[in-house]
């Protein structure tokens, strides 16, 4: 079974919606020991790095995520989620991110050009820079949806996609099992629809 992680940020019910659309069953939970023992975790999230990272604590879900994860458990982290994944973030302070792929969390303005808007919001193309399963049914070129501020560097041999805004910026991440998107698969139209549908059935 595929369980998302609710844990009072994420954005449910577009995901809810993307795997409803992909005939696949999916479980939402706030119970850490489902987590565990789940075959695929997503762990979604809207909103600050700050209050995300102390929900994963409190609800325990932080403790589960880390001991799936090193099981194996294959672990996708969508936007915030996959910001989570890093070691640090910057974003209004310096807070600990879970540690599972190397890197920071930074803010775009550190990253584009003066005059670009912030947040990126909009379509832009990936570009791929590794092999990774999540992009087995999309072509380099797609088009997915950003909505952020805020974007992963040092994330060296991790990573699997960019996209160009104003300068190279973070798409998509994969070490091992740990996988991440920076956009919103579940608002990337048939695109994202393939992406999602790849973590289900091909990894």
């Amino acid at each position: 079974m595929t369980v998302i992680v609710d844990y009072g940020v994420g954005n449910l019910f577009s995901l809810r919606s993307s795997f409803a659309a992909i005939g696949t069953d999916v479980s939402f939970t706030k119970d850490p020991k489902i987590v565990e023992t789940a075959d695929k975790i997503i762990l979604p999230g809207v909103g600050a790095f700050c209050d995300a990272s102390q929900k994963l604590r409190e609800t325990g879900m932080q403790e589960a995520v880390l001991n799936a994860a090193a099981k194996g458990t294959p672990l996708l982290g969508v936007c915030l989620g996959m910001q989570l994944l890093f070691d640090r973030s910057f974003e209004n302070g310096e807070y600990e991110g879970l540690g599972l792929i190397k890197g920071d969390v930074i803010g775009l303005k550190d990253i584009i050009p003066q005059g670009l808007k912030i947040p990126q919001i909009g379509w832009n193309a990936l570009s791929f820079t590794k092999d990774c399963p999540l992009f087995n049914r999309i072509n380099e070129g797609d088009c997915v949806y950003f909505v952020h501020s805020y974007a992963a560097v040092g994330v060296e041999d991790a990573l699997a996609a960019t996209t160009e805004y104003g300068a190279i910026v973070t798409a998509a991440v994969q070490k091992d099992n740990i996988f991440g998107c920076q956009f919103h698969p579940e608002k990337s139209g048939e695109v994202g629809l393939n992406i999602l549908k790849a973590f289900c059935e091909d990894i």
